[in-house]
């Protein structure tokens, strides 16, 4: 086996991201889709929803929903499987705002799709509002994985601000001969009911995967798709970065996050701007060292798109008695009472001491920090319980963070299995 097959069939990050397609056709059939254009046939890829038609009339106060987070119990947000949940409150929607969306990679007879709920209780309760259901994932097994969900909060080309953009993984699961998997992006004007094909942020120039799309706005209002890229033979995985002035051509393709050795991955970058203009992403980085693998860290940057030498990996997040988290971590912000920098929330798939041993409030622990990410974290408990130990694609993987507004409350989508299955809860407790 040469070192590259080596590097991408190990139990390294992107590679147990790619296993979501494999495991869940053996779990519960999922299959997802491929991209085969360069965006000819796009206007062909939009979807209806199979929710309702329009926005519904029920929304509370006038402002599409909720004015706070009302505090749950765990409930499983959708019937049946669930993966790489996402959760975002719309705030620059108009009469919309309030309403809160959720999206998970789920299975629907067979092929891979983005299912959109919507809640607007604050969170208490959710259902089923659109889909993204490219025709080109019509084809079993092509492959679907790792979502985002983004709230446009500036217009961008002829994108209007609270335009929502949708974008995934494509075509992992494709024979290796004709693989080249891309990042496709979708956008809906209707508050999640429908989508359409936009773009393709990038596309492999060989049968590697791109992986764990993310969306921000750099300084100078450009949209930013961050992503992991196993395409560069001089790197197992690394973070690279384009961006587009309207959403449908990208360029400027560079590394955010490249380590020296080879075989290190850098993977699943969350980027959170701060008040003061700086930004924040973390990251896992996998390395051949069994007791820091898929260790979680975090660096910085004073304009979203230049985050300085690739090579300079970051810092660990550690609490004040050493604990870290290692897999799949995710970042919110949120206001605080008194500190105009409010306060960033972490969470990672699981926690650990500083001597390596798994900690005790392993997948029911969130973190904050009110310093901008600096000096240690506190732990605060999680909204959802994460019962399962076992360490893959489904427990505490990714899980979303949502403050309410005034930073009071959180928001938690994570999966945990439920029998066989993989299924995503939600619930709400205080900050």
């Amino acid at each position: 086996m040469s070192h590259r097959t080596a590097n991408r069939t190990a139990r390294h990050h992107a590679r147990k991201v790619a296993a979501v397609a494999v495991a869940a056709v053996a779990a519960f059939g999922l299959t997802a889709c491929q991209d085969t254009s360069d965006g000819a046939s796009g206007a062909a890829s939009s979807t209806a929803s199979q929710g309702s038609g329009a926005p519904d009339a029920e929304a509370k106060n006038g402002e599409g929903g909720a004015a706070a987070l009302q505090k749950t119990g765990p409930k499983p947000l959708r019937d049946g499987a669930g993966l790489y949940p996402r959760a975002i409150r719309l705030e620059h929607s108009g009469k919309d705002n309030g309403r809160v969306l959720a999206s998970t990679v789920v299975p629907d007879g067979g092929h891979g799709i983005g299912d959109i709920q919507e809640s607007t209780d604050g969170g208490a309760s959710f259902n089923q509002v659109g889909k993204i259901a490219d025709p080109k994932s019509a084809d079993g097994g092509k492959g679907l994985c790792c979502a985002t969900l983004y709230e446009l909060p500036q217009q961008v080309g002829d994108m209007p601000a609270g335009t929502l953009l949708w974008a995934a993984s494509f075509g992992q699961n494709e024979p290796e001969s004709s693989r080249h998997m891309s990042i496709r992006v979708f956008k809906s004007t209707d508050v999640g009911r429908t989508w359409s094909y936009l773009s393709t942020a990038a596309t492999a120039t060989d049968a590697n995967g791109l992986w764990e799309p993310e969306f921000s706005i750099d300084a100078d209002g450009n949209l930013v798709c961050h992503y992991s890229d196993e395409t560069d033979p001089n790197h197992s995985q690394k973070l690279v970065a384009v961006r587009s002035r309207d959403g449908v051509s990208w360029d400027g393709l560079h590394d955010t996050v490249a380590s020296a050795p080879t075989s290190d991955r850098p993977g699943m970058a969350v980027v959170r701007k701060l008040p003061d203009g700086k930004y924040v992403m973390t990251y896992e980085i996998c390395s051949k060292d069994p007791k820091f693998s898929c260790v979680v860290h975090v660096r910085t940057s004073s304009d979203g798109w230049d985050w300085g030498d690739p090579a300079n990996l970051g810092t660990r997040p550690e609490t004040a008695d050493g604990k870290y988290f290692r897999h799949a971590p995710t970042l919110a912000w949120a206001p605080e009472d008194g500190n105009p920098q409010g306060k960033l929330l972490l969470v990672g798939q699981v926690m650990y001491n500083a001597d390596g041993s798994k900690a005790e409030g392993s997948g029911r622990t969130v973190w904050t920090n009110s310093k901008g990410g600096e000096g240690a974290w506190k732990e605060i408990p999680a909204p959802v319980t994460v019962k399962s130990d076992k360490i893959d694609f489904c427990p505490n993987y990714s899980s979303s963070l949502l403050p309410s507004a005034d930073g009071h409350q959180l928001l938690e989508v994570a999966t945990d299995y439920d029998g066989g299955v993989c299924r995503p809860y939600h619930a709400t407790n205080g900050t």
